[in-house]
């Protein structure tokens, strides 16, 4: 069995290296795969040196590795791939036994390794809210109603300071209802029913929606591959995720208006793994680029699970409902933020030659 073939090796959440006696690349876990946005194929025999920088004598490690056979830890050193800033990491080096000077180079980046730990409580805890929310949901919009009804019907025999509570009433109750329905819509979303979409059509909607309504102030950019192919998607639910995506980029917008750049391409190099090791290509790809002021740190490697919000009275599940259609596509999606510039990037995959002919 080779390491591709490797259930451990393919389940392995963080960047794992198989580097060969001259310090080259021989193999790779697909999760360093997304790390280095770049696949086995394109990275094979390549000298590690140039492909990760890293802020530590790795050359001194790797020597004391193989002279000592034993395994050696480095912490926090900033690691890059090249194609992005560099990410603060821990770093296992060890020797392979069965392969004489082969090491195996474990790059853990310190966001994962945080997360690992608490990944399933957080997981099992928010499934927990949400089924139960769904539950209650259609319970509390009944009571709901007839609270909002009763302080309207008030309202109409009363004078301006007590008009200004009823209106309170209202607004509030209408508020706890919109939650509610996105609940309900979070835990009630249908499979894709999926056909081959023109990803700018869907774009394009969601532009000229966004830019009569919640974006008006805005300036969006446009920068598309007029050549991508189409992709297999449900191209209502695409658009839900297109739409919740710009109105968040709006939303973070600085005062008086920002831009959002809508820019889609090619990169034939992505795959998504499935649990049995094979890959499948998501070679269609969409940025929407705001130039706001950034996620908050402290939710940055959280956005996509329920509840998380870095907003005032945000309900957290926008992203997560844009995160599970995009699963349900089959697709990948990614977030990369700092101050002035936020990309969140969408990976979809090619639809089929027989539906895009038929189309």
């Amino acid at each position: 069995m080779t390491l591709d073939q490797d259930p451990i090796w393919t389940a392995l959440p963080i960047p794992a290296f198989l580097l060969d006696a001259d310090d080259r690349i021989a193999a790779i876990n697909p999760a360093a795969e997304l790390f280095m946005n770049a696949t086995i194929r394109t990275l094979r025999e390549s000298p590690v040196f140039d492909r990760l920088a890293v802020d530590a004598p790795l050359d001194e490690a790797f020597a004391r590795v193989r002279a000592n056979h034993a395994a050696l830890f480095i912490n926090d050193v900033e690691v890059s791939p090249g194609t992005r800033a560099p990410v603060e990491c821990n770093l296992q080096i060890a020797p392979m036994n069965d392969q004489a000077e082969h090491v195996l180079l474990l790059v853990s980046p310190r966001e994962i390794a945080g997360r690992l730990g608490r990944a399933h409580s957080v997981k099992t805890a928010a499934k927990s809210a949400i089924g139960m929310a769904e539950m209650l949901a259609h319970e509390i919009k009944n009571p709901l109603a007839g609270i909002t009804g009763a302080a309207q019907l008030l309202s109409m025999n009363l004078k301006n300071g007590d008009l200004e509570l009823t209106d309170l009433i209202v607004a509030e109750s209408r508020r706890i209802v919109k939650l509610l329905d996105q609940v309900e819509q979070f835990g009630n979303l249908s499979p894709p029913n999926c056909k081959a979409v023109n990803i700018h059509d869907v774009l394009d909607r969601a532009r000229k929606s966004a830019l009569v309504s919640y974006a008006a102030s805005m300036r969006i950019e446009e920068e598309y591959d007029p050549s991508l192919p189409p992709t297999w998607a449900d191209a209502d639910q695409l658009m839900q995720v297109f739409t919740n995506l710009i109105r968040n980029a709006a939303q973070a917008a600085p005062r008086g208006g920002g831009t959002i750049r809508l820019h889609t391409f090619y990169d034939l190099s992505l795959r998504m793994r499935h649990p049995d090791g094979s890959g499948v290509p998501v070679p269609l790809q969409v940025e929407i680029i705001d130039n706001g002021p950034g996620l908050p740190p402290d939710i940055a490697s959280d956005v996509f699970e329920p509840f998380v919000s870095g907003r005032e009275n945000g309900t957290g599940l926008g992203l997560a409902l844009v995160s599970k259609i995009i699963n349900d596509h089959g697709g990948w999606i990614a977030v990369d933020s700092v101050p002035g510039r936020t990309v969140f990037r969408i990976s979809l995959p090619v639809a089929p030659k027989p539906q895009e002919d038929d189309s």
